[in-house]
């Protein structure tokens, strides 16, 4: 039976995915948010589900609905008070969650870094071997009726995912982060624990990360890595080309064969090994597997490239300083003769006052590096740190950009231009690609 349901805070990255899930499930669905353009309302728009402005009113307009409750927002926020006072019906987010995963074989998807590059990749397989619904964190949703599947991105900030009880997870690693929350790696620990003891059938966790290594936990655990004797999940036999990677799996000594993915970095290798794994785990054909791995297109804002005159763009959420190796590391195996260009947008103080010295060692695995002020939040709007603090770390130096002067950006013919960050990074590129187009303009 078709149910109706209102978001408060439809363009979330978690909410637009799942509008999508119920609304392409044949429920009714409809939100509301800022009016400023998001990236994730695209896909609600083209699905034609309705987008309304904040208004208290429009809990009484939609008094039958089943109303769901944006993580980010406070009983104070305007429709969130006035539903309270209204006395609706209304659920959280890991609550809607929550009933998906019932619904079907879930496998969620974890970890400090990584989980929506292994989310996406994972999803792209399963929705062609299987009937599968996924929520992926770039904001894109899709729900099948009667799923056999469910692929999850679970998000550990404020523990939200500890009600998720899967069938599966990948632990893609633990780190500190969040430091407006967690207190310390043990307390990140803690929170990753609790969430593990509530699957139901298996982990795949990644061999390398010794704050998983140290799990316990009364149901299978499965490790994937490229070490001999402690990995269930053994990588072998890698290549790593400019037009992606391959590499051979074994299961415990049983040869799982070659698979090639055609994006870029030692991360994406191990993230297309969990999901190897979890497809082995649960009986699925690897020929599928190995055949949709290497169709994989990326997710949003996950190393998405474009080429402008002779300048690459690289877009990228990475803005921890493992996630900055990582996509820097990626960056140079598909263009090893090119000068990689690093553009970082710090993201909120605290993360910079807890990662000064690491985003500087970070970074200098470019060949230049430019920062922009740090982007606060709305719980973080200023602090005692600033972007010249990390630069005076990293060995070189660095150049501090604002938007109004991109003009040191066109100093790099044929670069390979990597604009990162969490914030609003993409405004820098937006202009800088209107720079270097007025240019290709003026040659022509």
């Amino acid at each position: 039976m078709p149910k109706k349901y209102y978001f408060i805070g439809i363009k979330g990255t978690g909410m637009g995915p799942l509008a999508q899930i119920l609304h392409d499930q044949g429920n009714e669905v409809v939100g509301s948010d800022i009016e400023q353009f998001t990236y994730t309302q695209a896909p609600l728009e083209k699905a034609g589900i309705q987008i309304l402005p904040f208004d208290a009113k429009n809990i009484a307009a939609h008094k039958d609905f089943i109303f769901v409750r944006g993580n980010a927002f406070e009983d104070d926020q305007v429709e969130v008070k006035a539903a309270l006072e209204a006395g609706v019906t209304m659920i959280t987010f890991p609550e809607a969650v929550a009933e998906q995963i019932e619904q079907a074989t879930t496998i969620a998807v974890a970890g400090a870094h990584g989980k929506t590059s292994t989310t996406g990749m994972l999803a792209h397989v399963m929705k062609n071997v299987a009937r599968t619904s996924y929520l992926i964190g770039d904001g894109t949703g899709h729900g099948v009726k009667d799923s056999e599947f469910f692929v999850l991105e679970a998000d550990e900030y404020r523990r939200h995912f500890k009600p998720y009880h899967p069938d599966y997870a990948i632990l893609t690693n633990i780190d500190f982060d969040h430091p407006d929350y967690y207190q310390n790696l043990d307390d990140v620990f803690s929170a990753f624990e609790d969430f593990a003891k509530g699957v139901k059938k298996g982990i795949v966790a990644w061999g390398d990360d010794p704050s998983l290594q140290k799990l316990a936990v009364d149901l299978p655990l499965y490790y994937y890595g490229d070490v001999a004797g402690r990995d269930d999940f053994l990588i072998q036999d890698v290549d790593k080309e400019t037009n992606g990677s391959t590499f051979s799996v074994s299961f415990r000594g049983k040869d799982l064969g070659r698979f090639f993915i055609p994006i870029f970095g030692q991360h994406n290798i191990f993230n297309a090994t969990a999901v190897i794994a979890v497809a082995y785990l649960e009986g699925l054909d690897l020929a599928g597997v190995r055949e949709h791995l290497k169709t994989y297109p990326g997710v949003k804002r996950r190393f998405s490239e474009k080429q402008v005159g002779d300048v690459t763009i690289i877009d990228d959420y990475a803005h921890h300083p493992t996630e900055i190796k990582a996509t820097l590391d990626a960056a140079r195996q598909e263009h090893p003769d090119q000068e990689i260009v690093a553009v970082f947008q710090p993201h909120t103080f605290t993360r910079v006052i807890a990662y000064k010295d690491e985003f500087a060692k970070a970074l200098s695995k470019a060949d230049t590096v430019y920062l922009t002020p740090i982007f606060g939040s709305a719980r973080e709007k200023s602090g005692t740190v600033s972007a010249q603090d990390i630069v005076k770390e990293i060995p070189g130096g660095a150049t501090i950009i604002s938007e109004e002067n991109l003009s040191p950006l066109l100093h790099h013919e044929n670069g390979v231009l990597v604009f990162m960050g969490a914030g609003d990074i993409e405004k820098y590129e937006f202009t800088f690609e209107k720079l270097l187009g007025q240019i290709q303009s003026d040659r022509t």
